[in-house]
């Protein structure tokens, strides 16, 4: 029984706010989560005020994931209250990780919510929806839905391969980790590691490329650990898929993340060589430059390794780019182990770099051990995170005078101004014409800053002073 007395009614236009936390992952797991929902008349909005379904994609890695998540239902459980003492029909959802893990807790302390469902099971929204609409939702329980068992496989033959973005797009080829590092929750909420077949994303990444993309992203949790089964019953690295990629017409640029070193192969490191297409940019994590540290953590792979795995990559492309994650004062790091991660920082040097503090996540093995006091992690994180912006200002400085082929993404803050991606993630911005979206543009880099590069289109009838400071102050471009 509704808070009316009454059976809710339901607007003739719906509408769905998917809010999103963390990864790429999820954000591509979001965008394939509005296309199931098209089929049921469900347009999109940006406002939770005017939406008929609400869903939180959530993540669980960040600390105090949990009780974020509770506190933005505590806000929609106004809005779903309001709605019904109004006779209209609200739907709640909370998705992903959080929803994985903590799927009963969730039921039990936000009784007000109707679809819990993991990462693995989103293909089943529009039944689960549709099974929701038709019942007499309250705020009380007996009417939710919990959908959290692991089934990638089916998940992956009902996506839709529809393009949420004009220019690039994510393409989930991998999912799940077999790796079990002692921090991480993504074994127990993504399950184990699991390849799509070769062939159907070749299907996928077609048919994205002849939507007008330029750009794919390949993502997974381990995206190098990819073994899809192609056609002939053979298994595929990741190595020979992008190869494979790389023959689409009309596809400009490749891309993948994220990887795990101990499965950086040597095909895929001649890959990055041989392959024009693949972009000179690879995120890497090392997470500690410790070698205790990283036994600690079960990474399963040395600072010696890792190191090697660099110099590889820069062999075969000289002008390749790297970037990382890195965990500080996780539980025995002694400022001898800390300074062996600035050390590995110095001598590598990141164009860009994720850096956080260690916090527990319940259920992982690292959980339960002393942690180091949270005034040694935080300065510690300043010291870390002070040199690796040095770093990545010097590698952005660096391309100053030099042409990078740009891919035009979105229009900037500031009148007449377009952003782009250089072919090192940077963030370009310069003045264009709006049509210029969607295409790839000479750019010649006039300015660095800490967040990206500015410049101008290159006119061969220009004469360029590279000396002098970009049309577009850094202020006016991050402000």
């Amino acid at each position: 029984m509704t808070l009316t007395g009454q059976k809710p009614t339901l607007k003739s236009d719906k509408y769905v706010f998917i809010k999103t936390y963390g990864c790429q992952m999820n954000v591509y797991d979001s965008d394939r989560m509005f296309e199931l929902l098209q089929p049921l008349s469900y347009k999109k909005t940006n406002n939770p005020d005017h939406a008929d379904l609400i869903i939180l994609n959530t993540c669980h890695i960040r600390e105090k994931a949990t009780e974020k998540v509770f506190s933005e239902l505590g806000r929609l459980k106004k809005l779903k209250l309001s709605a019904l003492k109004k006779n209209r029909k609200v739907l709640i959802g909370v998705a992903g990780c959080v929803a994985q893990a903590e799927g009963e807790e969730i039921l039990e302390r936000a009784r007000y919510v109707d679809l819990v469902f993991g990462p693995q099971t989103y293909h089943r929204l529009p039944e689960m929806v549709n099974k929701a609409l038709k019942m007499d939702l309250s705020l009380v329980a007996g009417s939710q839905i919990i959908e959290t068992e692991f089934a990638t496989e089916q998940k992956f033959d009902e996506l839709s391969t529809d393009s949420i973005s004009p220019t690039n797009s994510f393409l989930t080829i991998q999912e799940g980790c077999d790796k079990f590092c002692s921090f991480c929750v993504v074994p127990y909420t993504r399950g184990a590691e699991i390849s799509r077949p070769a062939g159907q994303v070749l299907e996928e990444a077609g048919k994205l490329v002849k939507s007008g993309l330029k750009e794919i992203t390949l993502l997974g949790q381990n995206v190098n650990a990819y073994h899809g089964v192609s056609s002939d019953g053979k298994e595929w690295t990741l190595g020979r898929l992008i190869r494979e990629l790389a023959e689409l017409d009309g596809l400009e640029r490749i891309r993948y993340t994220t990887s795990h070193p101990k499965d950086m192969d040597d095909d895929l490191i001649s890959a990055h060589g041989e392959v024009p297409k693949l972009m000179p940019y690879l995120h890497l994590p090392v997470q500690s430059g410790s070698n205790t540290i990283l036994k600690n953590m079960n990474r399963k792979h040395n600072i010696t390794f890792y190191r090697s795995i660099i110099d590889k990559l820069r062999k075969a492309r000289e002008d390749i780019a790297f970037s990382s994650d890195f965990i500080v004062g996780y539980p025995g790091e002694t400022d001898a182990d800390f300074a062996e991660t600035l050390r590995l920082v110095s001598d590598i040097e990141f164009a860009q770099a994720y850096s956080f503090k260690y916090s527990a996540r319940p259920g992982t093995p690292a959980s339960g051990k002393v942690e180091v006091g949270e005034q040694i992690k935080s300065d510690r994180l300043e010291s870390l995170q002070q040199l690796l912006n040095a770093q990545q200002l010097a590698f952005n400085l660096k391309k100053v005078g030099t042409v990078q082929n740009v891919l035009v993404e979105k229009h900037g803050r500031k009148q007449g101004q377009l952003v782009g991606k250089t072919p090192y993630m940077q963030a370009a911005h310069f003045c264009g014409n709006e049509k210029l979206i969607g295409s790839i543009q000479k750019v010649r880099i006039l300015d660095g800053f800490s967040k990206g590069v500015s410049g101008d289109i290159v006119n061969n009838d220009k004469v360029y002073d590279i000396q002098k400071p970009a049309k577009i102050e850094s202020k006016e471009i991050y402000s």
